[in-house]
């Protein structure tokens, strides 16, 4: 019996969040007062254009939880550009994070029972967020506007990788390439991706992620590569 409690909770969780989610959002067509919770306005790069900001993509107003990273192919190689990565490295890792629903009412939900989730499309933690910012021109930006400005999001996933890369020795022995690294130190953090670097072999978690990685990695560099 004490093997099924923690199932249960699990179970409860996610279907409480989507209870939260759905009051967020609104009990129907007819609803017309604003919810207590409701989030502020977002800052998006729609409405609120930034110095060498992309021209925002048609979906970029209007989120939902359902969104093709490749939609985001133009800010993806602006932002890729301006971190020094692969647009396509970045792309794929979008395409890893897209496992779950992207939804902001839905990730703020979440967030109420699971303080430490991660943000936006990008799948950030706060304290990575807050780390990656620092002296950037994104510095007064919030963690918690992620999940409304994808812009922001794909900002943040670029430089965070432009950080792990300068942390990545010139030479190592795993049989990895170094974007997969990157990849890989996105997904399990920055000691992690030098020890696969010296050809420890990663966890079944990573090697999932990897296996994702490959997989996706065509259909990234498709996205960025076609014109916008």
């Amino acid at each position: 019996m004490s093997g099924n409690a923690p199932r249960r909770r699990w179970i409860v969780l996610p279907v409480a969040a989507l209870a939260v989610w759905a009051l967020a959002r609104g009990c129907g067509p007819e609803s017309g007062t604003a919810s207590p919770t409701a989030s502020p306005t977002p800052r998006t790069s729609a409405t609120q254009p930034e110095s060498g900001s992309p021209s925002p993509s048609p979906s970029a107003t209007g989120l939902s939880g359902s969104y093709d990273p490749a939609d985001y192919a133009s800010e993806v190689r602006t932002r890729a550009q301006q971190a020094g990565v692969s647009p396509q490295l970045v792309m794929a890792v979008l395409y890893n994070e897209s496992y779950k629903p992207h939804d902001p009412d839905l990730e703020r939900a979440w967030q109420r029972y699971k303080p430490d989730a991660a943000f936006g499309i990008g799948n950030m933690h706060r304290a990575t967020f807050d780390m990656t910012k620092r002296g950037r021109d994104f510095a007064d930006r919030s963690w918690e506007e992620l999940p409304d400005d994808r812009d922001l999001a794909i900002r943040s996933t670029a430089w965070y990788l432009h950080d792990l890369a300068a942390q990545l020795p010139s030479r190592w022995t795993g049989p990895y390439t170094r974007d997969e690294l990157l990849a890989l130190g996105y997904n399990t953090g920055a000691g992690n991706m030098l020890a696969f670097a010296r050809d420890v072999s990663p966890g079944s978690q990573a090697r999932s992620y990897l296996t994702r990685l490959r997989d996706n990695w065509e259909k990234a560099g498709k996205a960025v590569d076609a014109p916008s």
